[in-house]
Formats: structure tokens, sequence, C-alpha cells
């Protein structure tokens, strides 16, 4: 198994820019959780024909593609609904993760970006779990601008999230993405470089 970090953090905080450091910085592969969830939602996926058969039809595409936004204005504004949707979701994704694992060299360095990864399983992986943060402000912007949503859209996003306070407790390294890139990629870079210290390659 090679060594891990895990990168969590709410939505639209800037964790792929994170992740795309980390490569740079010699990490050998990054494992987008959330790109994993689109493979499942393909047309014939079981995820996809459970999801149909838990939430209805109508949150399918003509194609019997999972329409993202037709299940997320039902799942954000319900948390029961979420919780359902995720005891389907997550554990897909997990042995999906550990697909991915398999290709990474047992010196080399992954990189695991997930919403949920410390409610999940996932953080049971990893060597350290860093958060990325940014401000609400920013934080609300970025989901509008990205996803094309309205701002009471974006919202209900962000209020299903768990407060970030409840996470500094449970990782290792906080990355503040609020401010310059050239910011972010100094805390990135001193923070690879303690976990290299710390996890040496074998």
């Amino acid at each position: 198994m090679p060594r891990i970090i895990g990168l969590t953090g709410n939505i639209a905080c800037g964790k792929t820019t994170v992740g795309k450091m980390l490569l740079e910085l010699g990490a050998e592969r990054y494992i987008d959780a959330d790109a994993l969830v689109h493979s499942l939602y393909e047309p014939g996926q079981p995820v996809a024909t459970r999801i149909a058969h838990t939430f209805g039809p109508s949150v399918l595409t003509p194609e019997g593609r999972v329409d993202r936004q037709a299940l997320g204005k039902i799942v954000f504004h319900d948390p029961e609904a979420l919780r359902r949707l995720e005891a389907i979701v997550h554990p897909a994704v997990g042995m999906a993760i550990l697909q991915e694992l398999n290709q990474v060299s047992p010196s080399g360095i992954a990189i695991i970006d997930a919403v949920k990864l410390l409610e999940g399983g996932t953080a049971a992986l990893c060597q350290s779990k860093w958060l990325v943060i940014c401000s609400p402000e920013q934080e609300l912007r970025r989901l509008i601008e990205r996803n094309q949503l309205s701002e009471e859209e974006a919202q209900a996003r962000l209020r299903a999230q768990p407060p970030v306070e409840q996470r500094l407790p449970l990782v290792d390294e906080v990355i503040d993405n609020s401010g310059s890139l050239e910011e972010t990629r100094r805390q990135v870079t001193s923070a690879f470089a303690r976990f290299c210290q710390r996890f040496p390659a074998p």
C-alpha cells in the first residue's frame, strides 16, 4: 500500500487545486472521489440503478444517467434523503478508491480527495489528513460560478455540509485557500515536506 494523504474540506474550497499542487511536488496519483461518483452515475451502473429505485425515475436523464441537479434538489433539502443516498454511494466509492490505490507503487504517494473523508471509512487508509478551507463568502461565490447554481441552491448545498469547526481536531494539516495561489502553494509545500519527513519512502 502506498503512503496516502487524505484531502477533505467543504465543496468549492479548492481541494482540486491543492491536489494538483501535490502532484507537482511529487505525489504519484490523485484520486478524486467526486469523479469516481460521476462514473458510478453512468447508465447501467448498479449505483445508478439503486438511486433510481430509491428516489424515483425522475432523477435519471433520458439516457439513464443520474441527473445530479435533479438528485441534488431532493437530497440537499432533506437530511434523511441525503443519508439514504450516502448509504448507496459511499461503499461503492470506497471500493473504487481501493482499486485506484492498487495501481500506485508501494513507494509512491497517493492523494485521496473526498468531501466525506472523515465521515466515511476512507480516513482510516490515510497516514495524514488535510483540511482545505476558505472564507464562507468565497466558498459561496465559487460554488455558484462553478456549478451554475442559484444562490438559494448553493446555500442549500453548503448548509448540508458539516461545520468546519467540528473537523479541525480530526486533521493533521489545515490549508487556508482564502488568499492567493502563491500563499496556498507555500502552505502545501511546507505540509508536504512535513509529511515526507514523517513518512519517508520505504
